[in-house]
């Protein structure tokens, strides 16, 4: 029985009492003296022992600690757990103090800090300690040629130089680049960017762990900017080629090359990150290139950078990094890859021949203008009109002729000459051209197959 209950007892009974034995007008005085004193011998008692228990009932449920803890129903909660929810500030601390506390044997892990070194060795640390050793630094001394007039110093405008020219003295000048590249397997070879190599007269590679090969340049593409290079190495840390046609926009992208290499004397490579932007960037021919289905990436990419392995979270190469876009000279975010399946035709095509191929078509086309569109039949001026073809040539066997005009390559429309060379830009012998010519109002699908240059 609950205390509560104990105390209305004792107040039920004390009023029985009382009313059972009120004050008469006919009771004897003594009498009523004698029964009143035995019950303050033998009820009084009750009376103020049911009073006390009462009073510290009270007392004690008003400052007991453990009021919260009163509750009904099942779902209630008692004190020990509202005190485990509500910690004094001084259990923090004490927590605190666990992770840092010193142990006379050394500093312990704990399982926090395991889990957090676990999370810091995520995906993007494990690909740059897959591919880093395989990222060397490519030191280039090339020979630049300028030809000087003798009446620069009097008459600095190229005008006069049209009038003397066999006056002009030619200077050769060394200048000393840097670039990087990847190992791409264990006997040497290396992937790199043209214009990295390009008019060198030595190369010189540093690895990470501190080895150093002249490097031979085995044969570039200057179209597509892409060269490879050999070192005579043996069981060379070696980078895993991906695949460029499975890049997703949004994915991790990881930029690793030397761009201070001159500053630091180092050849460890640097990392920034970033993600792929967008894929599929085509830019115009510029100096006798064609950079076509790029991949572009907000990773850094600064001077230094070119040649180097872009790589997903996989730690496998998906680009070759090349260029960026930019107003300061610096990287802004615009940076932009050669898909790695480019790359490795050309790296096959080396492995196989030890060169690229040449190969020819037998065309030779112009642009048209809008007079003369018409004049073929044409609405507007599109296309190129062929001009010349070769005897015996790829273009001969495909059945072109003198006079059609060719509107479509690879389903890609062609609208002038530029657009058709950088079509044929980055073709290896072997590879099927689809064509859309039109000749005498007709449109023709008509497949050219590329040949390798015959030998003078």
């Amino acid at each position: 029985m609950s205390l509560s209950h104990q105390v209305c007892i004792g107040h039920l009974d004390s009023l029985a009492v009382a009313g059972r034995f009120g004050v008469g007008g006919n009771g004897k005085r003594e009498g009523m003296e004698n029964f009143f004193a035995k019950i303050s011998n033998h009820r009084g008692r009750l009376v103020l022992g049911s009073l006390f228990t009462l009073v510290l009932g009270f007392i004690l449920g008003f400052y007991s600690p453990h009021q919260t803890s009163f509750s009904s129903g099942s779902g209630g909660t008692d004190a020990s757990s509202h005190l485990a929810e509500v910690k004094p500030p001084v259990q923090y601390g004490h927590v605190a103090e666990t992770f840092e506390s010193p142990q006379a044997g050394g500093p312990e892990t704990s399982p926090a800090d395991e889990e957090i070194t676990c999370s810091r060795r995520n995906a993007i640390v494990l690909a740059v300690e897959t591919v880093q050793p395989a990222v060397v630094s490519v030191s280039v001394t090339q020979v630049r040629v300028y030809q000087v007039s003798p009446f620069s110093v009097f008459f600095n405008d190229p005008f006069f130089d049209q009038f003397f020219p066999e006056l002009k003295q030619e200077y050769r000048q060394k200048i000393k680049s840097l670039g990087s590249g990847f190992i791409v397997n264990e006997i040497g070879y290396i992937l790199t960017n043209e214009h990295v190599v390009h008019n060198a007269v030595k190369v010189v590679v540093n690895l990470p762990d501190g080895r150093q090969f002249d490097a031979e340049l085995i044969d570039s593409d200057r179209p597509v900017d892409i060269a490879v290079l050999k070192v005579p190495g043996k069981n060379l840390p070696f980078a895993k080629l991906g695949n460029s046609n499975d890049v997703l926009i949004g994915e991790w992208a990881i930029a690793l090359g030397n761009p201070l290499g001159y500053v630091h004397n180092d050849a460890r490579p640097t990392v920034t990150v970033g993600v792929i932007s967008a894929l599929n960037r085509d830019f115009q021919p510029q100096q006798g290139r064609v950079y076509r289905n790029m991949i572009q990436t907000d990773a850094s990419i600064n001077p230094g950078n070119s040649g180097g392995p872009l790589v997903n979270a996989l730690g496998e190469v998906i680009g070759i990094n090349t260029f960026i876009l930019t107003h300061s000279g610096g990287s802004e975010g615009i940076g932009f890859a050669i898909p790695i399946n480019k790359a490795k035709r050309i790296l096959d095509e080396v492995l196989k021949y030890n060169k690229i191929r040449d190969f020819w078509t037998g065309l030779t086309v112009q642009d048209i203008d809008l007079s003369i569109a018409q004049s073929l039949g044409l609405k507007s001026a599109q296309g190129v009109i062929v001009v010349e073809v070769t005897p015996k040539s790829p273009a001969e066997e495909a059945g072109l002729r003198v006079g059609d005009v060719i509107l479509q390559v690879n389903e890609t429309p062609t609208k002038n000459r530029s657009q058709i060379q950088a079509a044929f830009a980055g073709g290896m012998v072997g590879d099927i051209y689809h064509l859309v010519v039109f000749r005498k109002g007709k449109r023709l699908k008509i497949d050219l197959t590329l040949e390798e240059r015959p030998k003078r």
